[in-house]
């Protein structure tokens, strides 16, 4: 199926590993031309060079600290003289889960401040820059990327960013969409990236368990009964920047491969 992605610019966040290089080589793979912003420059150096053998001239990489407005503007200002005006932004710049406190330990400024100021601020600051580039085409899509923790108990920090994300989707959506631009949110359950590997040998260590064992376990807390890969999620991200999905706005859509038991109407 042609996505009619090819020539359009877009912006990736966190974008040097994980799911969010998963989503950059999948535009990319459209034709879509991408800018990856990240903190680290020798990840980011390292992530850029691996995709332009193969992308030759369509990838740039830009470092960038999304709590830092000045930075944003700074890096959105060198993609459009490059690229063009930004057509897709995907959000997904986040600190680390990190600790689980419980309730008389959690801290704003330890706990709090640093994942809501990336995952949340973080990503309403970029639109903030972005936005005004889509307007100016009446065309644009946002696809915020959250995660599961938002529709479990478990961790408070991680459900308070991850619902937060949930609903600036809703409302940018409802604000942007008379101007041709749709804002999505997908929730990414457990995900095989680069640093899946490192995990499976963690827990073999600990539970003194066989890697299928370990494997099987992981894969067996969702409904497919296998681990979601960072490519099936690209996939999913590919058709929301995509104009073909221009009635899918303002919706949390789940890709944990049916992790969990509750029912979402």
């Amino acid at each position: 199926m042609d996505l009619l992605l090819k020539g359009k610019v877009a912006l990736v966040t966190g974008g040097s590993r994980g799911i969010g290089k998963a989503i950059a080589e999948r535009l990319l793979d459209e034709g879509v031309q991408v800018a990856i912003a990240a903190r680290d420059q020798n990840r980011l150096n390292a992530t850029v060079t691996e995709l332009d053998e193969k992308y030759t001239g369509q990838v740039t990489g830009y470092v960038c600290d999304t709590r830092d407005l000045s930075s944003i503007k700074q890096m959105v200002s060198e993609i459009t003289t490059r690229c063009g005006d930004i057509n897709i932004l995907v959000n997904n710049a986040a600190e680390p889960g990190g600790p689980r406190p419980i309730l008389s330990e959690i801290d704003w400024e330890e706990h709090l401040l640093p994942q809501v100021d990336t995952k949340v601020m973080g990503y309403l600051r970029c639109a903030q820059i972005v936005v005004p580039f889509m307007k100016k085409s009446t065309w644009g899509r946002i696809i915020n990327i959250s995660g599961m923790q938002a529709r479990n108990s478990g961790s408070a920090v991680g459900s308070i960013r991850n619902v937060a994300v949930a609903a600036l989707t809703k409302n940018l959506a409802d604000e942007l969409g008379p101007s041709g631009i749709t804002v999505s949110c997908i929730h990414p359950g457990l995900t095989r990236t680069e640093a899946t590997e490192s995990r499976i040998r963690e827990q073999m260590e600990q539970k003194k368990k066989t890697r299928d064992e370990i494997e099987n376990e992981l894969s067996n807390q969702n409904s497919i009964r296998k681990l979601v890969d960072s490519s099936d999620v690209a996939a999913l991200v590919a058709f929301l920047a995509s104009p073909l999905s221009v009635a899918v706005t303002g919706e949390v859509i789940a890709a944990g491969g049916g992790v969990g038991t509750g029912i979402y109407y």
